[in-house]
């Protein structure tokens, strides 16, 4: 079998890649603990413990998650996980916008990482921990969940995607999708998958999900409580109306201490450029770093700021007083939304959380809460870097085999490997000898234009197009047969194309761009116990799993 050796997918943000491999000063300067110090888990349970009057009542808060779970027909393992956060367990937590059919693999490789961290902590303070999931329903960006990819029965990258009206600027909890939407995405769905042993079942599974869902995130709640039934993941939706009336007396906290939020923030902002780095969310004066849902009949959710000591909108059409907007609050609760920045410190609040798991971009834009933390009496979490993998089906890694393709060849330079592969199969070396010719050809032909143009001058020109025409026909004629040549070998480029297409779709990490659906549609769960097995690591990395 082909040496699948290790393989680290590159990291694109320089603030994330160092946090990783703990660099000191900026551990110290924006983020506190370090996930690969095993001192500070110790450290953290102990804080969280000390700060518990900073947070809801644990009863309230699984009184919460039990009544959302039981909808998503949780399982007995994360039913007993609930009763544990009502007796004050502590949680490890990660999140992810809804997408349809989970959307791409790493959302998978999260909610993976967010359980393995809780058994490696439980493991470690001899105490529960639970693992959280948090569906980022408030995103109203669903443009970005409404979509995901699998490989096609004809073996191409298909896009399937659910509509809603282009003007809706509704969080993705708050979009309602009829009967017939699930179903004509079903069916497209059913048609795209393959034929295996465990379709039907799955099809069954989906259909039965998409009868008690009216919206993606349901649909996608009702999905990860299926996948991770047996190892108690409990969920929560942050959209999800009860979880808004717990959250009231916070959010009070966010708007009468804004303005020192809004510094804490800026002045994080400051420390990161300091750094060296580049910021990954938007520090902007007079944010409140809030959001609102107005006009109920549309739920347009927008984004408030401050101004004159009042609120308003980024386009000025609607205004508050701070009176108005706790009115609001008491009354309605879940009119209020949480932005990138104020999430984390809302996140804390509902849970006692020892560790969160985040992706690369989140760990970057996480390090600019640590002071929002400070000023509300709280503290930042443990950050987990999220695992990554590539699932390598039996094929697949056969075909890397009988090409001898390392993990890095597909990775990084799979087209020239692909020719090079092509270029060995030329027994008959046509590139060569069409090339050895065009170089007689040049050589015997340019002393004839040299001649004519003693003659006469315009000869020359007319004799260096004459040449070059002859030269484009010869590699017309090359093209044709390389051409035909090739298609001797149309088994093999299939195979090495199917190779790019499963590890490297688009040219970006499987685990960005294909959902697991096809993977559940193959293996049923196998695929699952098969990530689950690979060992974890609390800094992160990429394994690379065999199917």
């Amino acid at each position: 079998m082909v040496d699948l050796h290790k393989y680290e997918l590159p990291i694109a943000q320089a603030l994330s890649a160092d946090y990783i491999e703990g660099k000191q000063q900026v551990i110290e300067t924006l983020y506190g603990y370090y996930a690969g110090n095993t001192e500070d888990w110790i450290k953290r349970s102990t804080r969280l413990t000390q700060l518990q009057h900073t947070r809801v009542e644990s009863s309230s808060l699984a009184n919460v998650l039990k009544a959302y779970n039981e909808r998503l027909s949780a399982s007995e393992e994360t039913l007993a996980n609930i009763d544990h956060i009502a007796h004050g367990a502590k949680v490890v937590i990660g999140g992810q916008q809804a997408g349809i059919w989970t959307g791409p693999l790493l959302v998978v490789h999260k909610a993976v990482s967010v359980i393995q961290a809780a058994l490696s902590a439980s493991e470690q303070l001899q105490e529960k921990v639970v693992p959280v999931f948090w569906i980022a329903g408030e995103d109203h960006d669903w443009d970005e969940v409404n979509h995901t990819y699998l490989i096609s029965t004809e073996q191409q990258l298909k896009k399937l995607s659910i509509n809603r009206d282009a003007s809706l600027r509704t969080s993705v909890s708050r979009t309602s999708i009829s009967t017939e939407q699930w179903q004509e995405a079903l069916e497209e769905l059913s048609q795209q998958l393959p034929g295996s042993e465990f379709k039907e079942q799955l099809i069954l599974d989906l259909q039965l999900m998409g009868e008690k869902s009216t919206s993606l995130s349901d649909f996608f709640g009702n999905m990860l409580s299926a996948l991770f039934a047996k190892y108690g993941l409990v969920l929560i939706d942050s959209d999800d109306p009860q979880v808004r009336e717990i959250e009231s007396s916070m959010f009070n906290k966010l708007l009468k201490r804004n303005d020192e939020l809004e510094q804490a923030y800026l002045q994080s902002a400051q420390a990161v450029r300091d750094l060296g780095y580049s910021l990954q969310a938007d520090v902007t004066v007079n944010s409140a770093n809030l959001f609102l849902f107005v006009e109920e009949s549309q739920n347009d959710r927008v984004l408030l700021y401050k101004e004159n000591g009042e609120f308003r909108d980024r386009k000025n059409q609607y205004h508050w007083t701070m009176q108005q907007l706790e009115e609001l609050l008491e009354n309605k609760p879940q009119s209020f939304s949480n932005n990138v920045l104020t999430r984390p410190l809302m996140q804390d609040y509902l849970f006692p959380v020892l560790a969160t798991v985040l992706g690369p971009g989140e760990i970057s834009y996480w390090g600019l809460t640590k002071q929002a933390f400070e000023v509300l009496g709280m503290e930042m979490p443990i950050i987990v870097p999220r695992m990554s993998y590539t699932l390598v089906e039996g094929i697949i890694a056969k075909n890397m085999t009988k090409y001898e393709l390392s993990f890095a060849d597909v990775m990084d330079h799979f087209q020239e490997r692909k020719q090079q592969w092509l270029h060995d199969q030329d027994e008959l070396h046509v590139a060569d000898q069409f090339k050895h010719v065009r170089e007689q050809f040049t050589a015997m032909y340019a002393p004839l234009i040299e001649l004519a143009g003693s003659i006469q001058s315009g000869l020359s020109k007319l004799g260096d197009t004459n040449m070059n025409k002859i030269i484009e026909q010869m590699t017309y004629m090359e093209a044709k047969t390389v051409d035909a040549q090739q298609k001797q070998f149309e088994a093999a480029i299939r195979q090495l194309d199917r190779v790019e297409l499963s590890l490297k779709p688009s040219g970006k990490p499987q685990e960005r761009v294909l959902s697991m659906i096809s993977y559940w549609n193959r293996y049923d769960k196998a695929w699952l116990d098969a990530i689950f097995a690979v060992t974890y690591c609390r800094t992160g990395g990429h394994e690379i799993v065999y199917l």
